[in-house]
């Protein structure tokens, strides 16, 4: 499906507090854009479910508890995630995509500091997609896309083929900040990584085609789970690399990718020139949620490693706002 983005009409921000201020409209202004929260504002674009804390359910609560104004438009409605028996829900194209953003258009609605995706189930929704941060950019420059490329796990493809060539060539490209898993990261690069040189390298080849920040949230080396974080601050210089051991835990839990995204987009808008303090504090957030998740488990009677579990996020506010530090980033010596 192919948008055409008319760069006429489209209101900047300045255009938007200077409408509100001086118009003798009726209608209120929206306080959200003439007065943003300090930290920024977000359209997220994933899934969504009824019961349970996945894609938008998982992401939109920590990123407005850690001061973000945050619009979701949901790319699935179901009942419930698809690891149970059984679900029932819609599913949003491409053209209701643009639709809901030809709406927020129309009423000078379309000015954000952060765009966040993650899974996306058709090329016709990601091409839609790209037209939504081909729009935004037109409005706000600066805009910072969070990409989560969620195309699988454990070399599995949850996604058709055909989208691994959408988000290498036309995503990759115009991201501020991927979160592959080690799966993905293989996908974007064409690369098989095997030790930690071969993620940095990988990490590389992600910066040379556009982002400047690429953070692989979950990757195993002899049996070591890492985070491993690339950051290229300035062009023609090496990125500053590090990575963070992370504890595994003997449960499979739904929604993880989502809120550590989340959170990763939330830190790092606050910490944005020190993207190992960020991951460190995401990485410690979401460990917190898991721990509590399998006390509430065990304590309800139930053995948290015979079944996928549901994070208990609402329960784990404090971590989310004010983490511990628990999980120390290692910084990578510089190749010059």
């Amino acid at each position: 499906m192919e948008h055409r983005v008319e760069e006429v009409d489209e209101p900047s921000k300045d255009n938007c507090v200077d409408r509100f201020k001086n118009s003798n409209l009726a209608s209120p202004p929206i306080l959200s854009i003439v007065l943003p929260s300090k930290t920024g504002r977000v359209l997220s674009i994933q899934s969504h479910t009824v019961q349970g804390y996945v894609g938008n359910k998982s992401a939109v609560l920590p990123l407005q508890l850690l001061g973000y104004d945050v619009d979701p438009i949901n790319s699935v409605q179901f009942s419930n995630h698809t690891g149970y028996p059984t679900f029932r829900g819609q599913v949003l194209d491409g053209q209701q995509l643009w639709d809901l953003v030809e709406g927020l258009a129309a009423n000078n609605l379309l000015y954000y500091s952060h765009l966040l995706t993650g899974y996306i189930g058709s090329v016709s929704f990601l091409d839609a997609v790209l037209g939504v941060v081909e729009k935004l950019r037109l409005i706000n420059p600066e805009l910072i896309y969070v990409c989560d490329p969620v195309m699988g796990d454990e070399g599995k493809l949850y996604v058709p083929e055909e989208l691994v060539s959408v988000y290498r060539e036309k995503v990759v490209p115009v991201a501020s900040m991927l979160t592959p898993n080690q799966f993905e990261i293989e996908k974007l690069t064409g690369s098989r990584i095997l030790s930690e040189k071969d993620s940095l390298e990988a990490c590389n080849k992600l910066h040379a085609a556009g982002p400047q920040k690429v953070i692989i949230t979950s990757i195993m080396f002899e049996d070591n789970l890492l985070l491993i974080g690339s950051h290229k601050k300035v062009k023609g210089q090496p990125p500053e690399q590090f990575k963070i051991a992370i504890p595994k835990i003997p449960a499979y839990f739904t929604g993880t990718g989502d809120l550590m995204t989340a959170l990763l987009l939330g830190w790092s808008n606050k910490y944005p020139n020190d993207l190992d303090k960020a991951s460190e504090l995401a990485v410690s957030s979401l460990q917190a949620v898991l721990q509590r998740t399998i006390a509430d488990y065990k304590e309800a009677g139930f053995n948290p490693g015979s079944d996928s579990l549901e994070i208990r996020l609402i329960q784990s506010q404090d971590d989310i706002r004010n983490p511990q530090v628990k999980y120390k980033a290692e910084k990578y010596a510089p190749k010059i």
